[in-house]
């Protein structure tokens, strides 16, 4: 059993950052899967599929909620999510992120969740100060 990855975000960023992690790995390691909202998605039906999302990623480990912006549409829904237990969502979606997820296949679901904030977070770097001009 492991985790399951749900990226909800805005248009096309989920899609485009999990294909870019796959081409980074090589392979996804841990099923994963995105909803994408437009500025048109009614929010009821979103939810609905986020719903049938998450239940069809839950192999009984639960499921990584990823959203790109805290207090948007995307993470709204997200937050719904864990009216069912077994779900943990986390705001501020990017690459750093998601590779660091992707790399803890083993890991149980709130140990996933401590390596996405901490991944997220260490990823975000100002270039001088790390030797690089």
């Amino acid at each position: 059993m492991s985790v399951g990855i749900l990226l909800i975000t805005h248009d096309l960023i989920g899609t485009t950052l999990l294909q870019s992690a796959r081409s980074i790995l090589g392979v996804c390691p841990l099923p994963a899967t995105n909803l994408s909202v437009s500025q048109n998605s009614e929010p009821e039906k979103l939810l609905s599929a986020a719903r049938q999302a998450a239940q069809e990623l839950d192999s009984g480990a639960g499921v990584l909620v990823l959203t790109d912006l805290y207090g948007a549409t995307p993470s709204n829904i997200a937050c719904r999510l864990q009216e069912t237990g077994g779900r943990r969502v986390i705001a501020g979606l990017n690459l750093p992120m998601l590779i660091r997820v992707l790399n803890y296949p083993d890991l149980d679901l709130d140990e996933l969740a401590g390596k996405a904030v901490s991944g997220g977070r260490d990823g975000v770097v100002t270039l001088e100060e790390i030797g690089h001009a």
